[in-house]
């Protein structure tokens, strides 16, 4: 059934004249007259009876009116519902712990009256949550991927740079230290549980393993990060890597130490990627917040050599 034709008979319906309904919907009196012909047509029943005044409703019209009337509010919702800017911005922040669920809430905190839902597509890869974009599954999501292998239709901004940490206990050799450099972590086991082959968080460290000569794995099952947190307090050889951003909490007793890392400072770069053209207003709003409020990039980052702006 023709929406148009649809719509053009409620404007008849409703003002009582061919002329009226025409001058209300911005087209000709004859188009009227041929929506009008064509939805009787469609549905083998006389709708409207012309009269010396104008038009009025059949009795069948009278019976049809109503219904249309809901097609057309139901439409109507439908458009709404997909509108720029008329539903919340979903944005996959990957995990609630790390630096893009921090750096989106804060967005949030100063953008109170934004409506936005963060959610988490912690088991998709770079490519896999790409596609997920595209699909509209989500309308943005924070990866580690450079900008030229975003695939087409999808856009990458790198906007957020995540300076890493050592974090272990305070029974490590490098538990007192003010800094480090990723050079002297080399002989120290570095244990991130949940490193998935295929990921760009796996091709990230293998990249920092090889680049400074270090141990990192992923040896053993997963507990979570409670579990990880209470194997660095009792152990005084094990070290993990964490985001600058990242929010972890522990027990007071555990005595966890933040060793910042330098000279060179690994960073993992986190990119926005979003549909070409997304016109929401809440994406262009986060966008903007995060060019200017994302923390000052160190002088002496390093990244992957794929990560490279």
């Amino acid at each position: 059934m023709d929406v148009e034709a649809l719509r053009t008979f409620v404007a008849v319906a409703e003002t009582g004249q061919f002329q009226a309904a025409a001058d209300e919907l911005g087209i000709s009196q004859q188009a009227v007259s041929k929506r009008i012909a064509a939805l009787e047509r469609h549905i083998e029943v006389t709708l409207l009876v012309r009269t010396s005044r104008g038009s009025r409703l059949s009795l069948d019209g009278q019976v049809f009116l109503p219904h249309a009337k809901k097609v057309l509010a139901a439409i109507e919702q439908a458009e709404q519902a997909v509108r720029p800017g008329s539903r919340p911005l979903r944005v996959d922040v990957l995990n609630r712990r790390i630096s893009p669920a921090q750096a989106v809430y804060r967005f949030y905190r100063s953008h109170p009256e934004t409506d936005l839902d963060a959610v988490t597509l912690s088991k998709e890869n770079a490519a896999q949550a790409a596609q997920a974009v595209l699909e509209g599954t989500v309308d943005a999501s924070f990866r580690a991927l450079p900008a030229d292998q975003a695939p087409a239709g999808i856009s990458a901004e790198r906007l957020l740079d995540a300076p890493l940490e050592l974090l272990v206990g305070p029974g490590h050799p490098l538990a007192d230290a003010p800094g480090v450099s990723p050079a002297d972590l080399a002989g120290h086991r570095i244990w991130i549980p949940g490193i998935r082959p295929g990921t760009e968080w796996a091709a990230f460290y293998q990249a920092l393993s090889e680049a400074f000569g270090l141990s990192i794995d992923a040896l053993g099952p997963n507990f979570g990060d409670e579990a990880l947190m209470d194997a660095l307090a009792d152990s005084a050889s094990l070290a993990t890597l964490v985001g600058g951003g990242d929010r972890y909490l522990w027990p007071q007793t555990h005595d966890l130490r933040r060793i910042p890392l330098h000279d060179p400072t690994p960073v993992y770069p986190h990119v926005l990627l979003f549909r070409s053209g997304d016109q929401h207003p809440v994406l262009t709003a986060l966008r903007d917040h995060l060019r200017t409020t994302g923390p000052r990039t160190p002088h002496d980052v390093w990244t992957p050599d794929w990560a490279d702006r």
